[in-house]
């Protein structure tokens, strides 16, 4: 901060001087304290002056309402919204978001560090504060082609960027309990440049959970449950309790949540799509579950403030103090949130809903055409299997876990799968992207519903191949190049027509276009996969799809190099043990 600016901060505090605005009339939470106060808040510039009795150049009646601190996301994909940061920004502000916790590994996953730095040019266009942490496992795995590969030597400029925080959710879990050197060589540039370390560690306990928080890890946000959280939180990590558009993990967690542990607690989406922002809101809408499910308002607001700047090193954020960012949220009531007017850095930047300041576009041509696919045909997608006892993906309701199972199928004479409408297994597979591999996998998924057609995407955590399912090989291979023609997104295909389709040319990743738009034509996807294609009303047959190819996410997934058994890190055949 320059020194004229201290001085007039200070001089406004002690009501020397005007504020610059002062908000009347309302009820300030008092994080620290856990109360509400009566007063007025006087800004300076993009500081919080006071709270107290002051007069300002511009003064806002704030009619009774309750004034909190800017919710805090404590970790997001922003290309899981499948719109680019600005346009993101643009639709999380109303809802009283200022600032957000972005892991890009998506698009680092494609395009690398030049990924990174599209997405930290495009957030300097919005007034909503994105943080990052830089990724961390690129690739996430080495168990599938990604599109880039950063090693810690890699990590070394970028690490010490002024709002990259740390590293990303450390996936690689067993890497780190099992100390590997290359592992050790990006937690300890971390350390070395006084950064944070974030986590991810489903179904880790016991001394291998114990070797995990050793090694400096933040958090997690990969809770199964309270004994899992509770376990962590024990061990000095923080949870981030999560309820997203994939994920739904918020109120079985926030039964372990007491009065003694809430402040090891934060919120936060992970995904976030536009049609659940434009229903359910973003860390307003979390807010609603936590008081539903019997927290009282006063540590949910916590848990979306103060514990997130807290935990992510936030300076004065998080709290309306003085000396504070004027990070400031008007809300009509503590049972729904219903956000009335944001303040971000001072400036009025929503109010009812709308965001008040010009969306200016950064250039996305640095992370466009990026489906690069060689020798793929419909003859990639041939299986001929031994048996026809096989191991297959089984959807579990919910979430993004998958349960490995085993099923007798029909094979032709080839030995070729055969798709029937009496069972509910369809093939899938993973064709790799980005680096002209060839490479193909296949496999079996069940409980998807999908009864004609196909639907092909670019989106496919964590290294965004492309993932295909559908009733027949030649549907999926169709799907496939109508795929690569539009240079990634999602399309959906029957009987050789495309029925539905959402290009996104940032990275494959992204559209370009409104976040309206594109809730619109996600929504018109869903309906016709669920229509047209037959996919089970109870499945998102979009999002489900993502998490197939994941594997740090049990029981077994899908890559472009086969079949992968996360209880057992490694790639099992499709035929399955016959005496199982």
């Amino acid at each position: 901060m320059r020194k004229e600016l201290l001085k007039k901060l200070i001089q406004t505090a002690s009501g020397e001087i005007l504020a610059d605005t002062v908000i009347k009339n309302c009820r300030i939470l008092d994080v620290f304290a856990g109360r509400f106060i009566e007063g007025d808040i006087a800004l300076s510039g993009e500081r919080i002056a006071g709270i107290g009795s002051y007069q300002g150049a511009v003064e806002i009646d704030g009619q009774n309402r309750y004034a909190v601190p800017g919710f805090i996301d404590s970790h997001i994909h922003i290309e899981s919204s499948c719109l680019c940061p600005e346009e993101l920004g643009r639709m999380l502000v109303p809802h009283g978001t200022a600032a957000i916790i972005a892991d890009p590994h998506e698009i680092v996953n494609v395009c690398g560090l030049k990924g990174l730095d599209y997405m930290m040019a495009a957030a300097e266009n919005t007034a909503l504060d994105i943080r990052f942490m830089l990724p961390s496992c690129v690739p996430a795995t080495p168990y599938e082609h990604a599109g880039a590969e950063i090693t810690a030597e890699d990590m070394r400029e970028p690490i010490r960027r002024e709002k990259i925080l740390g590293l990303g959710e450390f996936m690689n879990f067993p890497g780190v309990v099992a100390a590997e050197s290359e592992v050790l060589d990006k937690l300890l540039l971390a350390k070395e440049a006084g950064k944070l370390i974030d986590g991810h560690s489903p179904g880790l306990t016991g001394l291998p959970l114990n070797a995990y928080a050793a090694a400096g890890i933040l958090g997690d946000h990969e809770c199964a449950g309270v004994e899992e959280m509770e376990e962590r939180i024990s061990k000095g990590m923080y949870i981030l309790l999560r309820e997203g558009s994939a994920c739904h993990d918020l109120r079985k967690l926030l039964k372990g949540v007491t009065p003694e542990n809430s402040r090891r607690c934060l919120l936060c989406s992970d995904d976030r799509q536009p049609k659940t922002i434009l229903c359910d809101g973003h860390i307003d809408g979390l807010l609603r579950i936590c008081v539903e499910e019997g927290i009282d308002a006063v540590t949910a607001l916590r848990m979306a403030t103060l514990n997130a700047a807290e935990c992510f090193r936030l300076y004065h954020r998080g709290a309306l103090a003085p000396g504070y960012r004027a990070d400031i949220v008007l809300l009509d009531d503590l049972t729904q949130f219903h956000v009335d007017r944001v303040w971000i850095s001072g400036e009025l930047a929503a109010e009812n809903g709308v965001y008040l300041l010009p969306v200016q576009k950064h250039d996305i041509s640095d992370v466009m055409n990026s489906i690069h696919i060689k020798d793929f045909s419909v003859e990639k997608l041939k299986m001929p299997l031994k048996s026809s006892r096989v191991n297959v993906i089984e959807l579990q309701p919910g979430g993004v876990v998958t349960k490995k199972t085993t099923e007798t199928v029909p094979l032709d004479e080839n030995g070729e799968f055969v798709w029937t409408k009496e069972k509910d297994i369809v093939k899938i597979a993973v064709v790799e992207r980005h680096q002209g591999t060839g490479h193909t996998a296949c496999g079996l998924l069940k409980g998807y519903g999908m009864q004609a057609g196909a639907a092909a995407l670019s989106i496919a955590h964590d290294s965004h191949n492309i993932i295909v399912v559908g009733v027949s090989d030649t549907e999926m291979a169709f799907a496939v190049e109508r795929l690569r023609d539009q240079n990634g997104g999602i399309v959906l295909v029957k009987d050789g027509a495309v029925l539905g389709s959402m290009p996104m040319p940032a990275a494959g990743l992204m559209s370009d276009q409104p976040g309206e738009w594109a809730a619109e034509k996600l929504e018109e996807l869903h309906e016709t996969a669920h229509i047209q294609l037959g996919v089970s009303r109870g499945v998102d047959p979009i999002m489900t799809l993502c998490f197939m190819s994941l594997p740090v996410i049990p029981e077994i997934k899908l890559t472009d190099m086969g079949l992968f058994d996360v209880t057992k890190f490694a790639f099992i055949p499709i035929e399955a043990d016959e005496n199982l």
